[in-house]
């Protein structure tokens, strides 16, 4: 279990290079470096590449394929290692399922065209979508890792009080997060040569949809992230792991926020907004985190009021 333990956490890892790296080929407009075909790359085999877009397409179809073996390998490690309704097979199913929807809704995008230039609103709800399936990959793996890890399964006792905080609390995440891939389609497909340039754009009503719509993710990622920076310390319940995990929530929250206003000011630069995804792949995996520990290992600290809590020299 402690070798199937690193590994889960080597493709932990792993994922989140391959997302940035597919944040990559939608900043520089490479979805379509290997034309309308997939899984092939301009219907050929083995490729011969010919322009960089070509190279940066092919490059995250061989990454991608890459992780969903090695989440094929997690899939049958666990049920070799794991008895029947051991929480790990349930991580291990999950991750699987979503990588194989992750895959689809890749294809989906290079098959009807939803790629490079494309500012249709077909194509920002196929992003969100993905974005969505994204971050549900991403919660089942960390709960892969948490269990291989020796985490104990999620407890039917646990009070309702902490699940709706948590739910909530995860339900306002996605919603920022997609709010934020649909934000940053705009900013490809509309860049700004100024500030004063943009923000006159964002507010102008004859402006195309993708650009109005950039004016609600940082109104809402302020709202979110004030709100856990609060919930987080109430569901942790000043039980020690979870409130390590609290604190280290509540410093990403502070860098994300900072890495989005450097965002704005800076007009999306790719290398910003690479940052800015890796900080908010951050923020849902130690979110994810912090559930599982409040759930499973401290579910009887869940109902207690924090103010009731005896004071910590």
């Amino acid at each position: 279990m402690a070798r199937l333990a690193r590994y889960a956490w080597a493709v932990l890892f792993y994922n989140l290079a391959v997302i940035a790296w597919g944040a990559y080929v939608r900043a520089t407009g490479s979805g379509a470096g290997c034309g309308a075909h997939w899984p092939l790359c301009n219907g050929e085999v083995f490729v011969r590449p010919q322009t960089l877009e070509m190279i940066i397409e092919f490059s995250h179809r061989a990454t991608s394929g890459l992780a969903l073996i090695a989440v094929v390998v997690l899939f049958f490690w666990a049920r070799r290692l794991t008895p029947p309704g051991h929480p790990l097979r349930l991580g291990a199913n999950l991750s699987l399922g979503f990588m194989l929807s992750e895959a689809a809704l890749g294809a989906g995008l290079v098959l009807f065209q939803l790629v490079a230039n494309d500012a249709s609103a077909a194509r920002a709800f196929a992003v969100a979508a993905h974005l969505l399936n994204t971050f549900l990959l991403l919660a089942a793996l960390t709960l892969s890792v948490f269990w291989a890890s020796g985490g104990a399964a999620l407890a039917p006792s646990a009070s309702r009080q902490a699940r709706n905080r948590l739910l909530l609390g995860a339900g306002a995440l996605l919603l920022v997060s997609v709010a934020g891939a649909v934000t940053a389609l705009g900013d490809t497909l509309f860049p700004s040569g100024t500030l004063a340039e943009g923000l006159s754009a964002d507010l102008s009503t004859t402006s195309h949809f993708l650009i109005r719509l950039r004016t609600i993710h940082p109104i809402l990622a302020v709202m979110v992230a004030l709100y856990l920076m609060t919930s987080v310390w109430q569901i942790a319940n000043g039980a020690a792991r979870p409130k390590s995990l609290a604190r280290l929530l509540t410093w990403l929250l502070v860098a994300q926020l900072v890495a989005g206003a450097a965002n704005v000011l800076l007009l999306a630069p790719v290398w910003l907004q690479l940052l800015h995804l890796l900080l908010a792949d951050a923020v849902w995996v130690a979110y994810v985190f912090l559930g599982a520990e409040v759930l499973a290992v401290v579910p009887h600290l869940a109902h207690v009021v924090p103010d009731a809590l005896p004071q910590r020299a």
